[in-house]
């Protein structure tokens, strides 16, 4: 699972839109290329690029988890326009390619060596059903049915949300069913090891947790998605990405410190775990060097402002989160805890949401390392921890934002989705409405090379810019 260095990785394949983000590096395989089909390196690939979803700092700041201390542009909400280019000429083409192998009657059988067929499709289309996931709540509208054809000019139209998330949800389904334990696992597979009952713990998990994020706005599919994939079986473990000790393969926050010592916890979340004495603090965040005690940055600043605070006097992001070889999650037991908790409150199971409630902040405690029973009886029992039926919701949502430290894109998420905990805005923003971001503008490649369908996705979601809701947002 660990040795990713040792394992082939892909290169490009292909394009769908005319530019590409260089995120992904050159982890993804030409198809025109390679004399036999290596569909697990396409996999390895692929799986390289979920690092940069769960590695990025936007969301982490739009959430207010940390504070940037040298240049704090983005926690001001300079930055408008995100490229989405990488993610289709990336790892969604790899994804693409696997299946394409795998179903034609010409490669099906050349590709063996990397799994059964059924298996490797299946892998493919959860993973790329995780990516099309992060990117419809990052985006809304996408290319998506049109897209990943391959033609050099081609210019796909745009899918609604609602039509996205219908079908990623049936995607998720299918390819769980689709799992042949009899068969052969997939190789090239840094994530699970090829371990098939994890990925279809993996796929029901996410489709768990996709359905809730539009149940708001479609209550009856996600709640006959939500029981379905709940009694199929979820994950039993947190699912953590394998960093290694090595700088082609080491945690992205560590390579932000070497470059520059800038991330700090923020007033936010400190004015919130403080008070209540909460253990992850002091893993959330170092000792300030000046006092020994953990310093908050204050949030959303300007750079002349944070230019005044020496950098001895803040806590920066914690040790334990930042090493080398620091894993960081992709999904972890206190999500799946919170969720049913979420289902019990919305009566979809007959489980005590409130057992659920404090089982996810434990699980969440153990993540961390700081779980003592003691202690973690002493918290949950304080007033404004305790699980409350008059106030399930609210209490739910702020426990996991704290919960969901560092998974930046999906603590935005769930933050737009309930509301709670209130957040102020930054309080130099850069952006013309002065509100935190419910969304990211399109990559201003669109407006020129895909304009026409570019224009009909803006006229039906509303303006391209930080400020438009999403279809599942309706609070």
């Amino acid at each position: 699972m660990r040795n990713i260095k040792n394992t082939v990785l892909g290169l490009v394949a292909g394009t769908l839109m005319l530019s590409a983000c260089s995120e992904f590096g050159d982890t993804n395989v030409d198809p025109n290329r390679p004399s036999s089909p290596l569909t697990s390196g396409l996999l390895t690939g692929a799986e390289r690029s979920v690092s940069d979803v769960i590695g990025s700092a936007i969301g982490v700041l739009y959430v207010q988890q940390l504070s940037e201390k040298q240049y704090t542009e983005a926690s001001r909400y300079q930055d408008v326009y995100f490229d989405f280019n990488g993610f289709y000429t990336g790892p969604l083409m790899n994804l693409q390619r696997i299946i394409k192998l795998n179903t034609e009657e010409e490669t099906k059988g050349d590709v063996l060596s990397s799994g059964s067929n059924e298996n490797q499709i299946a892998v493919a289309r959860i993973l790329r059903a995780y990516f099309f996931g992060v990117m419809t709540d990052r985006w809304g509208e996408l290319p998506y049915t049109e897209a990943l054809q391959g033609e050099l000019d081609f210019s796909p139209s745009y899918d609604s949300q609602e039509f996205i998330y219908t079908d990623l949800l049936k995607e998720l389904k299918e390819a769980a069913d689709q799992i042949n334990f009899e068969t052969a696992g997939v190789e090239g597979d840094l994530l699970f090891s090829g371990d098939m009952n994890k990925w279809r713990q993996f796929a029901n998990s996410l489709r768990m947790i996709m359905a809730l994020r539009v149940s708001d706005v479609a209550p009856e599919m996600a709640k006959a998605n939500f029981t379905e994939a709940y009694s199929n079986g979820v994950l039993g473990a947190d699912f953590m990405y394998p960093y290694l000790a090595e700088a082609n393969n080491q945690n992205p926050w560590y390579g932000r410190y070497l470059t520059r010592v800038d991330y700090a916890i923020s007033d936010t979340m400190y004015d919130f775990m403080n008070p209540l004495g909460d253990p992850r603090l002091e893993v959330y965040a170092d000792p300030a060097a000046n006092t020994g005690d953990i310093e908050p940055m204050p949030y959303g600043v300007s750079n002349t402002v944070a230019g005044g605070i020496t950098n001895a006097s803040v806590s920066y992001l914690g040790t334990f989160n930042r090493k080398q070889n620091a894993e960081l999650p992709i999904v972890t037991m206190a999500q799946i805890h919170f969720s049913l908790a979420e289902a019990a409150v919305k009566g979809w199971i007959s489980e005590s949401a409130e057992e659920h409630y404090n089982m996810a902040i434990e699980s969440s405690f153990r993540q961390f390392g700081v779980f003592d029973q003691a202690a973690f009886d002493a918290y949950v029992a304080q007033p404004e921890v305790a699980f409350s039926s008059s106030m399930a919701m609210e209490r739910i949502a702020s426990q996991k934002w704290v919960a969901l430290f560092l998974q930046g894109y999906e603590a935005w998420a769930e933050w737009r989705r309930f509301d709670y905990p209130e957040l102020a805005p930054a309080v130099d923003a850069m952006n013309e409405s002065k509100m935190i971001p419910v969304r990211q503008a399109y990559p201003t490649t669109e407006r020129d090379i895909n304009s026409e369908n570019y224009d009909q996705a803006v006229a039906r979601q509303g303006a391209d810019g930080l400020d438009t809701k999403l279809w599942w947002d309706i609070k």
